[in-house]
């Protein structure tokens, strides 16, 4: 059972950092993508970030493009999203998902493994 647990967060105000952590355990194929989602009320998911475990590529939305940087650790798993110079616009609910095949990296239903989501506000 494939599970994602995610944790980091929380508020911040603008021009400060945050982190989130992702665990992803019980996925059989070692080489998987794990992306960084968000969401805003009213608005559809927003791709953020996402890794390939394999090779490390990595892809940002150009909206974060050097403000953020996603990692992969190997021993446990661990995708770790960290953001800097955040902004009110970066406020939104985070979600972490993995992918075990290919396809745009930006697009929700590419991902079949969700975490529950954590809030990230930024305020001014």
């Amino acid at each position: 059972q494939v599970q994602l647990m995610q944790s980091g967060g929380g508020s911040v105000q603008a021009g400060g950092s945050l982190s989130l952590s992702c665990v992803v355990s019980g996925i059989r194929d070692l080489r998987h993508y794990v992306g960084w989602f968000r969401q805003v009320p009213g608005k559809a998911r927003e791709g953020v970030a996402s890794i390939y475990t394999d090779t490390r590529d990595k892809y940002y939305a150009s909206s974060v493009k050097g403000r953020f940087a996603i990692s992969h650790v190997n021993t446990n798993n661990t995708v770790i999203l960290q953001m800097n110079d955040l902004t009110p616009e970066d406020t939104a609910m985070y979600y972490c998902a993995a992918s075990t095949r290919s396809g745009p990296w930006a697009r929700p239903d590419n991902y079949a493994y969700w975490s529950q989501g954590t809030q990230v506000t930024v305020s001014l």
